[in-house]
């Protein structure tokens, strides 16, 4: 099967999904008309994992009695998938969603005594866990305006940003620069165009383009596994929660509207390779935790969220390179 009838039969399985899927595909991967797109957008409120995610939420604005924890189905978790999931902001269901959650949520019993009287979106004190309130607070029309000013005041040298700073740590990490990256990519989009911001964002990206993505500025040698977690960046999971991964960054690069160059090469070229004889992708890897619905059919299995994102980020390299490893992309 080549690769323009191994794209369409994918894109036609990504079509089949639920409405979360399949207004994204048909937004990034098809010629579907605009009033197509939003009809189907309106359905993630009634139908699928973002209807029953919505519907988990207790009447004191939490998921799972808590702002955030590590079982990964809290409510800070839960509205990083209702932000993935594209949930529109302006629904009548996000809204309540969202005045609960700003209301009632503080962030007792979560980290250090300072915080736990923090309204949910002043966030608490590491840029990992900040850079995904303030994601998830910008996308929804939150006030995280203080957030993101902490967010830059908390910049390292190199341009990223470091979880372990209060400890002594100088070198920017990984897995805090895309969390960061991603709440500084939704600001600009959703609240302002901020000069500040941007020259921020654009420091932190360059600190992941030189580096190829993947390898040690000073030697150039391919960082094989995460030193703080473990893991592979060269798997790839969905939701992806603080973890970094080639694929999570390669598709904040297309979201920001990046031109591709010789940078991201090799990461695209591992991207491509994944892909199997139907032209999917699997979920490589679940983080341990508690999903609070069921997005993909487990791990090992094809995976449409894992799907979805590789097709549309070598769509924007195709387009800004000239061509995609394996061959030529097309959409169907």
């Amino acid at each position: 099967m080549n690769g323009a009838v191994k794209t369409s039969s994918a894109v036609r399985w990504l079509l089949e999904s639920e409405p979360s899927i399949r207004w994204q595909a048909m937004r990034d991967l098809t010629d579907a008309r605009g009033e197509q797109i939003e009809a189907e957008r309106a359905r993630v409120t009634t139908e699928g994992a973002a209807a029953r995610l919505l519907a988990l939420q207790a009447a004191d604005g939490r998921w799972a009695g808590t702002a955030w924890n590590r079982g990964w189905d809290s409510t800070m978790h839960a509205l990083m998938l209702l932000r993935d999931m594209g949930l529109d902001p302006q629904s009548e269901p996000a809204r309540r969603a969202l005045g609960l959650v700003r209301d009632r949520v503080t962030w007792q019993g979560c980290g250090p005594p300072e915080i736990h009287g923090n309204a949910f979106f002043e966030g608490e004190v590491e840029p990992c866990i900040n850079g995904q309130v303030a994601a998830v607070g910008a996308y929804f029309g939150q006030d995280v305006r203080r957030l993101v000013d902490r967010l830059l005041s908390e910049q390292l040298a190199d341009g990223g940003w470091n979880c372990d700073t209060e400890i002594g740590s100088t070198r920017s990490s990984f897995n805090t620069t895309i969390c960061v990256l991603e709440a500084l990519l939704e600001y600009e989009r959703s609240v302002e165009d901020s000069a500040k911001v941007t020259r921020a964002r654009l420091a932190g990206q360059e600190f992941l383009l030189e580096r190829r993505l993947f390898r040690r500025k000073s030697t150039g040698e391919a960082i094989e596994r995460d030193r703080k977690g473990g893991t592979s960046w060269r798997l790839f999971a969905f939701p992806t929660w603080w973890h970094y991964d080639l694929l999570r960054a390669l598709d904040y690069l297309r979201s920001a509207g990046v031109a591709p160059d010789e940078r991201v090469a090799e990461a695209i070229d591992i991207l491509a390779r994944k892909r199997d004889a139907e032209g999917r992708w699997p979920l490589e890897i679940r983080y341990p935790g508690r999903m609070p619905v069921e997005i993909d059919e487990g791990e090992g299995r094809p995976s449409r969220w894992n799907t979805l994102r590789a097709l549309r980020v070598l769509d924007w390299y195709a387009s800004g390179s000239g061509g995609v490893p394996g061959g030529k992309h097309e959409n169907g």
